[in-house]
């Protein structure tokens, strides 16, 4: 392992960029493949009872929490120093975020993810939809919503340094309060939270049975193991700019992608999240144009516009306070065991099906008035 850790920081910036763009093609043909859709697993079960989509979700962050903990185990990585385990516990923005970008998802008819590889199609209206999760992304770092978001991320700060704990954490938590050791620690929170999510995707028939689901919960569970080893592995502390190990988290990436097309005679180099964005791409692509899948598409009229532009905005706001989005946090945050992530997960989903209620009630009181 030392050797291949030599071999990986002796160029961290080509590792993390072959890196980016192998794991980023590859999870573009999962998804284009399987129909993985966050927002489309919630609409499932909320209007057919279909819940096999969203079982392939929470496979995903089951299989990506145990891959963790082996790289961890390994040495390979240490999810410690991400920016998901935090010294401290936004709980507020993770909600608030969370919330935002699931109502956001359901009016521009998925997520950030989604509307990539639905680029990699030939859907100008994802095209539209990523530029603007882009624009107000960097908006909310930086811009405009700047201080709103400092005001809303340090309210209800929560700092487990007060009640004795070094981190957020599951694992640091059961350590810190079992007097067990951190590794100790962490495989005890690992198999109590990814053991029953394990035994609930797999209990229910209809989706052991499913092959497309069972690929895209543990093809992209795989997906963010690679991008967690990759990272942890190119990570050198004594580097100028060191860069801190991640994995697939696409609402950033997606700014730092127009920044890097804008700036790239500045600046050319391709770091890791705008590696997996233009491997993303590439990878739905070509699957599409294998498959026969590629098509143009636009907006169909002026509401349509509106509804998915305002959702991108949503997104892009929501995805910045919130730390990620539902590959983001939803899968990426989650297999650290950080809190945060697992809240933000709920917000998510939480905020997803008030924008399909919203969504539906609106159906049927434009129904009634014809």
């Amino acid at each position: 392992m030392d050797a291949v850790r030599e071999l990986a920081v002796s160029d961290a910036t080509m590792t993390l960029a072959l890196g980016g763009l192998i794991i980023g093609f590859f999870f573009g043909l999962i998804v284009l493949k399987t129909n993985f859709c966050a927002m489309g697993s919630i609409s499932d079960f909320m209007i057919f009872g279909d819940f096999r989509r969203f079982r392939a979700w929470l496979l995903a962050g089951a299989t990506a929490i145990v891959g963790v903990q082996l790289l961890q185990l390994a040495g390979v990585v240490d999810t410690g120093q991400s920016m998901f385990v935090s010294p401290g516990l936004s709980w507020l923005a993770n909600i608030v975020g969370g919330g935002l970008f699931g109502l956001g998802m359901v009016l521009s008819g998925g997520c950030v993810s989604r509307n990539l590889v639905r680029v990699g199609t030939g859907d100008m209206r994802s095209l539209f939809i990523l530029m603007v999760v882009a624009t107000f992304a960097y908006m909310t770092i930086g811009g405009i919503f700047g201080p709103m978001r400092t005001t809303i991320q340090q309210a209800d700060f929560l700092a487990p340094s007060s009640f004795g704990l070094t981190g957020q954490s599951a694992g640091t938590i059961a350590s810190g309060l079992l007097g067990l050791s951190p590794q100790a620690g962490g495989w005890l929170s690992a198999s109590l939270i990814a053991g029953p999510v394990l035994f609930y995707c797999f209990k229910d028939a209809s989706f052991r049975s499913s092959s497309p689901h069972l690929i895209a919960g543990l093809g992209i569970g795989a997906c963010i193991i690679a991008g967690w080893a990759v990272t942890g592995l190119a990570f050198d502390e004594f580097a100028d700019q060191p860069q801190r190990a991640t994995s697939l988290t696409f609402v950033r990436p997606a700014g730092d992608t127009l920044e890097y097309l804008r700036r790239f005679t500045a600046d050319p180099t391709l770091r890791f999240g705008v590696a997996s964005v233009f491997g993303a791409l590439a990878g739905t692509f070509t699957g599409a144009i294998l498959t026969g899948k590629f098509h143009l598409a636009t907006f169909a009229d002026n509401k349509d516009t509106l509804r998915n532009l305002s959702g991108a905005a949503l997104m892009g706001i929501g995805g910045v306070i919130a730390l990620g989005c539902t590959i983001g946090q939803g899968i990426t945050g989650i297999s650290t065991l950080a809190v945060g992530s697992f809240i933000t997960f709920g917000a998510i989903v939480l905020g997803a099906v008030f924008g399909l209620k919203m969504l539906e009630w609106r159906a049927r009181v434009g129904a009634g008035a014809h």
